[in-house]
């Protein structure tokens, strides 16, 4: 599976699922010589802005990368520096419910990407989901990305790693969707 797939059903879901949505794919940044690319930058009204920050892994980056801490690595500078530069800019609302930063670090339902969580799971659980950027609430979110057949008709999930289920959970395994890609990827050969 390759990444281009990925974000192809990540633009789906965000036409299929606001009405007022702006998305730019490969959205470059750079904040004094710290430069990077967010792979997917959507930016919802409901009726305040919402953005979502979105880093996508697919086998090639997870194949490519040293590790964990390098995957890690782009995806806190993109959290960052991406409202840092000139180009973007995110305010604080007063009433604002909710978190209007989205930073989601999301995998690809495959086998590989499965055994780098698997062998890094301790790393990315320690993901602290809540935060705030350039004094806006935000959330983060270190997920695998589930009901990609789905989409864009029924809505794209995730299943997330930093969040209250532990990755080889009882609790994790019964939240997989039954028949998923993910599914198979993790349990294909049982």
């Amino acid at each position: 599976m390759r990444e281009d797939e990925l974000a192809t059903r990540v633009v789906e879901h965000f036409r299929a699922a606001f009405d007022d949505v702006e998305i730019h794919l490969e959205e470059p940044y750079d904040h004094y010589g710290n430069r990077g690319v967010a792979d997917v930058y959507v930016r919802v009204r409901t009726p305040e802005p919402v953005d979502y920050l979105i880093e996508l892994k697919a086998d090639a980056a997870v194949r490519h990368a040293t590790g964990a801490n390098e995957i890690l690595r782009q995806y806190r500078r993109m959290e960052r520096y991406f409202y840092k530069d000139d180009e973007h800019a995110i305010r604080t609302k007063l009433g604002r419910e909710g978190p209007g930063v989205h930073a989601l670090l999301l995998f690809a339902p495959t086998k590989r990407c499965v055994e780098h969580v698997r062998e890094h799971a301790a790393l990315y659980e320690s993901v602290d989901p809540e935060t705030t950027v350039e004094g806006v609430e935000a959330v983060r979110k270190v997920a695998f990305l589930t009901n990609l057949d789905r989409a864009p008709e029924g809505e794209l999930g995730f299943l997330s790693l930093n969040g209250p289920l532990a990755f080889d959970s009882v609790s994790f395994r019964e939240a997989v969707p039954s028949g998923s890609r993910l599914a198979d990827a993790l349990w294909g050969d049982d």
